[in-house]
This record gives C-alpha cells, structure tokens and sequence, in this order.
C-alpha cells in the first residue's frame, strides 16, 4: 500500500558528511511523524532523529550538533544531512513514517529497506 525508499548511504571518511532521503509513495492520506532509526550489526535498532509534519524535531543525544533532520511535506520526502560523521555512526539506516492510509481512513507505520552508511577511521 505505501513504499518508502532510502537512498544516499555510502563510504565516507571520519569527519565527512552524507545526506540521506527517503520519499514515500502509494495509497497515502497524509503523513504525520517521519523519522530514521539505525542499526549496527549485533545492536538493536535505535531513534536517530524524528520530525512531526509541523516541523518539529528530537534527536537522539549522540546525534545533537551533528545531523540535522528535514522534510518536504509536499514529496512525502524526509531527509537526514549527516555531518562530522564519526566510525560510531556506521550502521544500517533506515526511514520510518506514520501514515494514514487511503480509504483505510488507519494509521500505519512503514519501514524503508535501509540503506548503508560506513564511516572509515
């Protein structure tokens, strides 16, 4: 019903910057809560950042000063300027969006396939 595709991820260096988006597409209503959530290998899935349909924002601590979390509300986009990106940051990113679904007139939550980001020391 609703597909949501990351792209961006990649190699970096320490201190290097990548710039992530998600654009969700289907059978959408609106859009409220849209965020990113990573997963390091043998770690749970953990909140990155998070951004309401108003604009407004929470980052996880280890994050603050660093990413930045945006959204274009009119391409159903969510985006994640990543800067000072550090070894700690490299991890499986996903996209997450809570959406109410045509017809259905429910909210669901949906899930990107993640896109990965490997910060080299």
């Amino acid at each position: 019903q609703v597909q949501l595709v990351e792209a961006g991820g990649g190699l970096v260096q320490a201190g290097g910057s990548l710039r992530l988006s998600c654009a969700a597409s289907g059978r959408i209503f609106s859009i409220n809560a849209m965020g990113w959530y990573r997963q390091a290998p043998g770690k749970a899935r953990e909140l990155v950042a998070i951004i309401t349909s108003g604009g407004s924002t929470n980052y996880a601590d280890f994050v603050k000063g660093r990413f930045t979390i945006s959204r274009d509300n009119a391409k159903n986009t969510v985006y994640l300027q990543m800067n000072s990106l550090k070894p700690d940051d490299t991890a499986l990113y996903y996209c997450n969006a809570e959406v109410l679904v045509v017809v259905t007139e429910r909210w669901y939550h949906y899930w990107g396939q993640g896109t990965q980001v490997t910060v080299s020391s």
